[in-house]
């Protein structure tokens, strides 16, 4: 069955490109390279580690970026070729691919794993992609990964981030960080309330989100303290409406934080604002009404 033993070598294989580059071409970047190589091994024999050598692993990323290893490229990016708005082919190919593998999947039993059918189909529509810029294009061997270590050598440390805040929440829900939430909470929202509890459930994934940079962080806390034993349990809510337009609440806390860097701090590194929280200060407006929106529609869905 294909699932995460076909993704995690394709993520593997080309960070472990990247690794590659960063030491063939002039000047060399060592950190650079420790850095892809180190993310290349925890998807090609991260489940040969074991815990603590995972662990030990994302120490030693951590210790990479944080001691200032990371260098971006001097060179600039390729100039386009004369090709017009077929430039834009080989990028829709990749979500139309990932639409309708996931549709096709879905239907055929036994040949990919249900939990993985997006991301699978993901992964081939960017291998589609890929051949037919090969093909059509025809740029060397090394291009596209040349290009590719560009754009991750600009972003840096914060391509990881989404990973390291999705694990804290991992790591906070095996805490029982959610039921010390839940009980202080409890305290506050009144009895059998349920415009309380959606409320305390919208503004909590928005503000752990805040806080954590990551609504995938949050979420393990707020659905195990409020969305599960208050809007499904008591309420009756439907599991999956609660988690999607919790998860929509939390974007809402992504818009608005730093936290999320790369989301709102990189693009701005990238297109030279002159305002670090410019990007940030341009989604505030969009995000508190969204917020809301998303609180009103889960107590009308519930109620």
């Amino acid at each position: 069955m294909i699932g995460l033993n076909f993704l995690y070598p394709v993520a593997g294989s080309t960070f472990a490109a990247f690794a590659v580059l960063s030491l063939a071409e002039r000047p060399r970047r060592p950190g650079n390279a420790a850095f892809y190589a180190l993310i290349a091994a925890s998807f090609l024999i991260g489940d040969r580690l074991g815990d603590f050598g995972n662990g030990l692993l994302v120490l030693a990323i951590v210790a990479v970026t944080t001691l200032g290893r990371l260098r971006p490229r001097a060179d600039t990016p390729s100039a386009a070729t004369p090709r017009g708005s077929m430039l834009f082919v080989p990028a829709l190919v990749i979500p139309i691919t990932a639409l309708a593998g996931s549709l096709v999947f879905a239907q055929v039993p036994g040949l990919v794993d249900p939990k993985q059918v997006t991301l699978v189909s993901l992964a081939l529509g960017v291998i589609l992609a890929l051949a037919i810029c090969y093909a059509w294009l025809r740029p060397s061997a090394t291009e596209p990964f040349r290009q590719g270590a560009r754009l991750m050598d600009q972003i840096g440390w914060a391509a990881i981030l989404p990973q390291l805040l999705a694990s804290l929440g991992a790591v906070f829900a095996l805490a029982g960080m959610g039921d010390v939430v839940g009980s202080l909470i409890g305290h506050v929202i009144p009895t059998g309330s349920l415009a309380g509890a959606v409320i305390a459930y919208g503004l909590g994934m928005a503000l752990f989100t805040a806080i954590m940079g990551n609504a995938f962080a949050a979420f393990p806390v707020m659905f195990a303290a409020i969305g599960l034993p208050l809007l499904i349990h008591a309420h009756h809510g439907d599991p999956a409406r609660v988690a999607a337009i919790g998860m929509l609440a939390g974007f809402c806390g992504t818009l608005m934080t730093p936290m999320a860097a790369n989301f709102n701090l990189v693009p701005a590194a990238l297109l030279d604002l002159k305002d670090r929280y410019g990007v940030i200060r341009a989604q505030v407006p969009t995000a508190l009404p969204l917020l809301v929106f998303n609180i009103v529609l889960l107590w009308i869905v519930i109620r």
